[in-house]
């Protein structure tokens, strides 16, 4: 999902140039600032039938922000910033776009400080911190994009002693862009190029433009859930050098499918589902050889029983215990266990051949 920020600086004067862009590079989501038109006068045929659902909130001559959806309608869920009703000027406008909640906002330039202009823009940005923080802790996915006129360091400016007192690189305004960036979410420009200069924004004056002399106050800042899909960002440089272009450049973002992220999810749980069944079985596995070891025990009696007297008189014999043999076969005639037990010859001697004949003689 592709996601861009762009100031226009005048969407009447610069609408060949953002339908050449929107053309060429095919972002998902666009957010406009600085429309200085309003919605009456909002060139919305015109970009619909470039194949965008379109929202504004504009204003005549100034400000002004909109956001423009491929293929689809965003879906508006605010415009203005809470809390701030009594503010008069178009400067904030969300919108859900493909199951992200999208936030354009315009903050306020400031200029000149110290004075009334740079302590409106403190106070909306006041307003802005309270909403934003109600966004990120919601859990949602959000991406809050805009022109900021924020430098947020000396990394994101090509000369800060020029502009040292300019209301975008004032100490109060530094400050609130680190509150806003430590509620947790994440400034994606910089997160993709942590130690590169790169720049949003080039003056009309001095030849900013020709000598790259520029400022980095164009920010995607996403939330948490969302920084995990960030795969790439970027600077449309090329519509910078049009003819009659915006001082502002397109900032944009790359964000990769949620799909990937609960398929990953999905896989481990099945992973841990089939590991369950294993373990189970393991555990079955132990009784099984608990019980065949009490079987074995079975088969051998604890106390070997006494064998079958042969006779009153003799004694009777005790065979050592066997451990795990098969039982002894039948006796067979010829065995031991045989003659023990075959009944013995009386007592009474047989006659002898001379007591036989004194009978027979007698």
């Amino acid at each position: 999902m592709k996601i861009a920020t762009f100031n226009i600086n005048g969407i009447r004067a610069r609408l060949p140039a953002l339908l050449e862009w929107l053309g060429r590079e095919a972002p998902d989501v666009a957010c406009l600032q600085e429309l200085k038109t309003t919605d009456a006068t909002f060139p919305a045929d015109e970009i619909r039938a470039a194949g965008y659902g379109v929202i504004s909130h504009g204003q005549k001559s100034w400000n002004g922000v909109a956001i423009l959806a491929r293929d689809t309608d965003p879906v508006e869920t605010r415009r203005g910033l809470p809390g701030f009703e009594k503010d008069e000027h178009s400067r904030y406008l969300e919108a859900a776009v493909n199951g992200v909640l999208i936030g354009c906002l315009y903050l306020p330039n400031g200029n000149p400080q110290p004075g009334p202009k740079f302590d409106y823009k403190l106070a909306w940005f006041e307003h802005f911190l309270k909403h934003a923080q109600t966004l990120f802790d919601s859990g949602h996915p959000v991406v809050l994009a805009g022109d900021y006129n924020v430098v947020p360091t000396d990394d994101d400016i090509y000369n800060p002693k020029s502009w040292l007192k300019d209301a975008l690189l004032q100490p109060e305004s530094r400050e609130c862009f680190a509150r806003l960036v430590d509620q947790g979410w994440t400034d994606a420009l910089r997160a993709q190029y942590p130690d590169e200069r790169i720049y949003t924004f080039w003056d009309y004056f001095r030849q900013h433009w020709q000598k790259n002399s520029g400022l980095r106050i164009d920010h995607l800042l996403l939330s948490k859930d969302l920084a995990p899909r960030l795969e790439s960002a970027g600077v449309d440089r090329w519509v910078r050098d049009l003819p009659h272009a915006s001082d502002h450049a397109p900032t944009w973002i790359v964000l990769g499918e949620a799909k990937t992220a609960v398929k990953k999810t999905a896989a481990k749980k099945t992973a841990a589902k089939k590991a369950e069944p294993k373990k189970a079985a393991v555990k079955k596995a132990a009784p099984k050889k608990s019980a065949s070891k009490t079987a074995a025990a079975e088969q051998v009696p604890a106390t070997p029983p006494p064998a079958k007297k042969a006779s009153a008189t003799q004694p009777a014999q005790t065979q050592p215990a066997q451990t795990k043999r098969p039982a002894a076969p039948p006796a067979t005639p010829t065995s031991p266990a045989t003659r023990a037990t075959a009944p013995k010859p009386s007592a009474h001697k047989a006659p002898s051949r001379r007591t036989a004949a004194r009978k027979i003689s007698g």
